[in-house]
């Protein structure tokens, strides 16, 4: 569903990794409750949810508002972190509908593709190669590549840069409010293909469309 028509001068598209291009946020969910409760904290899906797509500056308070200053933030993210490789190396990784689909129609129409994503670099590249996505994008911007990561634009700002295009000429994909919100502040047309939550009304005003999955958004390429 497109929500904003004025699509006519799109020559960059720049992708969230964990949730839009790869089937992984099923994974830290999972995972972030595991190692919580093994450090004897009750994370619940909401607590998951309020840091999806989160820089960790920011999501560090955030964690120890919901568990208190004594939260052991970085041991906790460590733990769901070896969990998440130790179920990655025996399962692999799921690509999300219609990857593939989108990423031949931009290189096709000559539409420059990046990834944004709060994700670590060396992990980023790791999981693109191991979905042999990464020959598909001009660029790739990690978390640990920025100071301030989503919900600020700086990740945004920097991919357009990286494609050599100004941030209106860039079509941004999001699973996640928190990206929305970075994509948007950037000045991207910001579109959601929900995985874990849907758009709510504090979200909805900024898109410029919403998809079911990569295959469906091809069409807001398409004029």
């Amino acid at each position: 569903m497109i929500l904003n028509n004025d699509i006519s001068t799109l020559r960059g598209a720049v992708f969230d990794m964990d949730g839009l291009l790869i089937d992984t946020e099923k994974l830290y969910l999972r995972f972030w409750k595991e190692a919580a409760a093994q450090f004897g904290y009750d994370m619940r899906d909401e607590h998951v949810f309020a840091i999806r797509s989160m820089a960790r500056k920011y999501s560090i308070p955030k964690l120890k508002s919901f568990f208190g200053e004594d939260f052991p933030t970085e041991e906790v993210r460590q733990r769901r972190t070896d969990l998440m490789n130790e179920y990655i190396s025996q399962n692999g990784i799921e690509t999300k509908k219609g990857l593939f689909e989108m990423l031949e129609f931009l290189r096709e129409n000559g539409i420059k593709a990046a990834v944004a994503t709060a994700t670590p670099r060396e992990r980023t590249l790791m999981y693109l190669d191991n979905i042999k996505a990464a020959g598909y994008f001009d660029a790739v911007i990690c978390g640990d590549m920025v100071t301030s990561g989503k919900p600020d634009p700086e990740i945004y700002l920097t991919a357009a840069a990286e494609l050599g295009l100004p941030p209106e000429e860039c079509a941004a994909f999001e699973d996640s409010p928190n990206g929305i919100r970075s994509a948007y502040a950037a000045g991207c047309k910001a579109v959601m293909i929900p995985d874990m939550t849907e758009p709510d009304d504090g979200i909805m005003p900024l898109l410029s469309g919403v998809y079911s999955d990569l295959s469906a958004a091809v069409d807001f390429f398409r004029r």
